[in-house]
């Protein structure tokens, strides 16, 4: 069955170049998906044309508006009713695509996800849950930017959806979950992480391990990593950061000498294996889990590689039905509250 995923073109520092050259590679990749490239009409067909793919696997869908990362989101969701980002989520909320991957502002994504799109009946808030990069594998950071001021009762729910994810998307059984904090111990962190800990211990459908401190997330402490959203954007931007700073560093030590150069040629096939195993463009953009339909952001900066990986992510979202999923065990929480 084919997968009909709308591309915001013109979202993000790089579009439309890098948004239509990921929807390339994406189709090339994989026969079973219909990309909708959703922008400026003539700027994606002037785009296209530098390619060869199958073309009744690209459609563009024409919208005349922009929303830039600076503007409030609020208005510009209100305003720009041909925005790019707006026609791309009517497209999802319709049925005519299932799911919308955008590198554009992330203040109108969240918006008119929850606007457009609509939450699942009895989902708090929606947060993003991107997977990064670890020594055992990946981890999903829950939420990593959409509420910046969550309760005790949101992270509760982010634990929920976040094992359900890892389970079904990433086939892991049984996820261990664990809440950011600055100790092991119970009674250690703020307020909100204080009263979230005891809530987070006696959820029975989730595996709950306990407090994880930063330094452990990269060693693959646990498998869904749950925080506020202020928390989560820190650990992923200094993950970021880190990430790329540590490879810069690795490249030009090796350059450094000429016997160092000697060295560089003899381990760099499995440096270049290990480095790109940290390299968390292969694991595609952030769902915006618990809404009515599959919204993906994806880095403001993303080039085409991480375009095309949101792509395909999303055919395995839509494959395993995780909003469906999500859906029925709320239900299930819901009856037996009754």
């Amino acid at each position: 069955m084919m997968i009909k995923v709308a591309v915001d073109a013109m979202g993000g520092d790089y579009a439309p170049v890098q948004t239509v050259a990921g929807a390339v590679e994406a189709v090339n990749a994989n026969k079973e998906i219909r990309v909708l490239l959703v922008g400026q009409e003539q700027m994606i067909s002037d785009e296209l044309a530098k390619y060869t793919f199958n073309k009744d696997q690209i459609q563009i869908v024409n919208a005349t508006e922009v929303i830039e990362t600076e503007e409030p989101p609020v208005n510009a969701i209100r305003k720009k009713k041909d925005s790019s980002i707006v026609v791309g989520m009517n497209l999802v909320k319709q049925k005519e695509a299932d799911a919308f991957v955008s590198a554009g502002s992330s203040g109108a994504i969240l918006v008119g996800g929850q606007v457009i799109v609509g939450r699942i009946k009895g989902v708090e808030r929606p947060p993003l849950a991107p997977l990064i990069p670890t020594e055992k594998g990946v981890s999903l950071l829950i939420d990593c930017g959409a509420n910046v001021d969550a309760r005790p009762s949101h992270l509760v729910q982010f634990a929920q959806m976040g094992s359900l994810y890892m389970e079904h998307v990433v086939g892991i059984k049984n996820p261990t979950v664990a809440i950011v904090n600055i100790g092991a111990e119970e009674e250690k962190g703020n307020a909100l992480v204080k009263e979230t800990f005891p809530l987070l211990k006696d959820c029975k459908d989730i595996h709950f391990t306990g407090s994880i401190e930063a330094r452990e997330i990269p060693h693959g402490g646990a498998d869904v990593i749950v925080c506020e959203a202020f928390v989560g954007n820190v650990i992923l931007k200094l993950y970021e950061g880190v990430g790329a700073t540590l490879i810069n560093k690795v490249k030009s030590g090796m350059m450094g000498s000429f016997r160092s150069k000697i060295g560089a040629l003899l381990v760099k096939p499995a440096l270049k294996e290990t480095l790109k195993s940290f390299d968390s463009s292969r694991y595609g953009g952030a769902p915006l889990l618990g809404l009515n339909g599959l919204v993906v952001k994806t880095h403001g900066n993303s080039k085409a590689a991480e375009i095309k990986n949101s792509i395909l992510q999303c055919v395995t979202f839509k494959e395993q039905g995780i909003n469906d999923k999500i859906r029925e065990s709320l239900k299930m929480k819901e009856e037996n509250q009754e």
